[in-house]
């Protein structure tokens, strides 16, 4: 079958006469992996939509039933003329590219696996896409379509709302629910990426993020008088600096030159090389070479970046040091007399309503607070830019059950009235500066909640456990006087907040290794011994002689503070995570334990079924262990296969066939 061209829908004028000819390709998506497929509404179009209006020619099955599951919706027509994606209709573009057809594969078909996933990777087009990228979407603002909205979360997510009066270039990012559904012979398996990425920088399983560039300017020759278009990224790898690079070089020129200019960059993406944690990588973007060092579980926490290779590259690269952090002391200008009150609310997985002015304030904020724990993995929900149209609307600000452990940014002020009960609300204004600090939000009790006329302030009656560090406000305080780049200071309250989570982790890691069985009691021809129970009780007397006191100068209540901790999610997912680890250390050990003993003199008093069984487990390990599942040696795995070779050759010749098939 030939190859199809891609269907780039430049504006919405052309919506109808191009959707018309493609809607051939309205087929069931099983199969289908990232390729290009766009979303589109026009009133005239004869193609079949998809449910809630949204018209899906090609794409991800997850990204499919993500859209499928929206509902369609009304607005009121008397809304602001500049709101965007709310007054009008929004079409959707997200072009990718097509794949040529195989011989005897349909466009819903599916593939062969038996070639394996290194060599499917290697085969399909747009693998290397799809390691960086879900998909790359336009979302165009058209007035013509009237009050029949697509209920996408996409549409919605990638506007500023009519609150927002957002002019000119903005950037910010949204994360939203991926719908269940098998998952696409495109989809990148992520076990070798998130064995070796940190903990925080894993990529999503249930979640997609987004990354926007919104441009809203003045133009006579639109009807309101505004141009109004988003470029959006969608990806499940949480580098927000690097994809907030990408979109500061990419977008400015799609704006000028539409199609042609995204059609060359996807294909410049599809040539990158997979993101391996520990390595420095050169990705070459519309003439550019952006550096970057994709983080690595090994890497030491606040040690010098990496050096960057620079030789023989023209042009010179353009370093990004880091992937993901964004300039904390930016994001936390007006709560900086907060940061360790929000710290905690944030490890105790408290339910955070954070109410800004606009998108990009909002999603930095949220980022950042989610941020705050690392190297511990923020285990709630977060969204950093929230719409009353999201379909998880009613979900997340219902009443009739305690609120969910979610940051949630949200720039509409509805937000207030509807979330009330909320324990927790954050309202920011626009950073105006007080003396050499920039104006601090206050401290105050959620029976000051107004509606829509509520001053910036933290709305809370939680007490702080730990004493405030009032060193670091006056070392930042200085460094602003003294003019230091916001870099340096960003730095210092980087190092401040890791080292605060560190001294509150180190002493739950300390007992929970404690919990780990001696290496003397694994033996080779018994079960692994199990790993001891953690008793609160037991922890919080420990901390007497080996508590955070020894590493952190803060005093206060660490103990009322470990208690409330115990029923947060942030502990739930710890320990579910160390207790795997150990889990896995055990099942290592016992693998060579079993390598390291006497096979051959074990099986002289065992029975057939007893050596089945042993080649049955033996070959589970292997498994698991080749699959990065359990930490072992090359060598160790060489010694189990030989065992396995040597325990099936010592068997019948019956038994032979059946372990050994042809």
């Amino acid at each position: 079958m030939q190859r199809r061209a891609s269907p780039l829908l430049a504006d919405p004028g052309h919506a109808t006469s191009v959707i018309g000819k493609h809607h051939q390709l309205q087929t069931p998506l099983t199969g289908w992996g990232l390729s290009r497929w766009y979303i589109g509404r026009h009133p005239r179009a004869d193609a079949p939509l998809a449910p809630g209006g949204a018209r899906l020619l090609r794409g991800p099955s997850g990204l499919r039933q993500q859209l499928d599951c929206s509902e369609a919706g009304q607005v009121n027509p008397r809304d602001s003329p500049q709101r965007a994606g709310t007054a009008g209709a929004t079409t959707m573009e997200v072009p990718v590219g097509t794949r040529p057809q195989e011989a005897g594969e349909g466009l819903g078909g599916t593939r062969s696996m038996s070639s394996g996933r290194a060599a499917r990777a290697s085969a399909v087009p747009w693998a290397r896409f799809s390691a960086w990228l879900e998909c790359v979407c336009v979302v165009t603002f058209d007035l013509e379509l009237g009050q029949a909205l697509e209920k996408s979360s996409i549409c919605y997510l990638s506007f500023p709302d009519s609150h927002s009066g957002c002019l000119g270039d903005t950037q910010f990012s949204f994360r939203m629910r991926q719908c269940g559904g098998q998952r696409s012979l495109w989809h990148v398996d992520d076990g070798p990426y998130n064995n070796k990425a940190p903990l925080a920088l894993q990529r999503e399983p249930a979640h997609y993020l987004g990354y926007v560039y919104f441009r809203q300017v003045k133009d006579s020759s639109v009807k309101r008088g505004y141009f109004q278009k988003s470029l959006v990224l969608v990806s499940r790898l949480p580098f927000v600096r690097l994809f907030q690079s990408l979109l500061s070089l990419i977008a400015p020129e799609y704006f000028e030159k539409l199609a042609p200019c995204l059609e060359a960059v996807c294909n410049e993406i599809d040539q990158w090389p997979a993101p391996v944690p520990g390595q420095t990588l050169n990705l070459p973007i519309m003439g550019v070479v952006i550096q970057v060092h994709i983080p690595s579980r090994v890497d030491k926490l606040e040690s010098n970046p990496p050096k960057h290779d620079q030789e023989n590259l023209l042009p010179a690269p353009v370093v990004l040091t880091s992937v993901h952090e964004l300039d904390l002391f930016r994001c936390f200008r007006p709560v900086l007399t907060h940061v360790q009150t929000l710290w905690e609310l944030m490890l105790l997985g408290e339910p955070l309503l954070v109410l800004a002015p606009s998108p990009d304030v909002s999603s930095e904020l949220v980022l950042a607070l989610t941020s705050c724990l690392q190297p511990l993995k923020f285990c709630c929900d977060f969204r950093p830019y929230f719409t009353i149209h999201d379909s998880e609307f009613k979900e997340l600000t219902t009443r009739t059950q305690a609120p969910p452990n979610v940051v949630l940014g949200v720039t509409n002020p509805f937000f207030i009235k509807t979330l009330q009960h909320w324990p927790h609300v954050l309202r920011v204004g626009e950073p105006k500066m007080a003396g050499d600090l920039p104006k601090q939000v206050k401290l105050k009790k959620p029976s000051r909640l107004k509606t829509l006329d509520t001053k910036p302030g933290l709305y809370t009656s939680y007490t702080a456990h730990l004493h405030r560090d009032k060193a670091l406000l006056k070392r930042l305080l200085k460094g602003v006087q003294k003019k230091r780049p916001w870099d340096t200071l960003s730095a210092l309250l980087r190092r401040h907040l890791l080292e605060l989570t560190q001294s509150f982790i180190i002493p739950l890691e300390h007992y929970m290794a404690s919990l780990m069985p001696l290496q003397k009691s694994v033996t080779p021809w018994k079960s692994p011994p199990q790993i001891c129970p953690f008793r609160q009780d037991d922890f919080l007397r420990s901390l007497e002689h080996a508590g955070p006191q020894l590493t952190c100068i803060l005093k206060g209540d660490w103990l009322g503070l470990y208690r409330r901790f115990f029923k947060s999610p942030h502990f739930d997912g710890w320990y579910r995570q160390r207790h795997k680890e150990m889990a896995q250390k055990l099942e290592a050990l016992h693998l060579e334990a079993i390598c390291e003993a006497n096979i051959e003199a074990w099986m002289q008093d065992k029975s057939e079924v007893e050596v089945v069984d042993l080649v049955l487990k033996l070959r589970e390990k292997l498994v698991r262990a080749q699959g990065h599942q359990l930490p072992v040696k090359e060598v160790t795995l060489q010694r189990a296969q030989l065992y396995i070779d040597t325990v099936i050759g010592s068997l019948p010749k019956d038994l032979q066939a059946v372990l050994c098939p042809p």
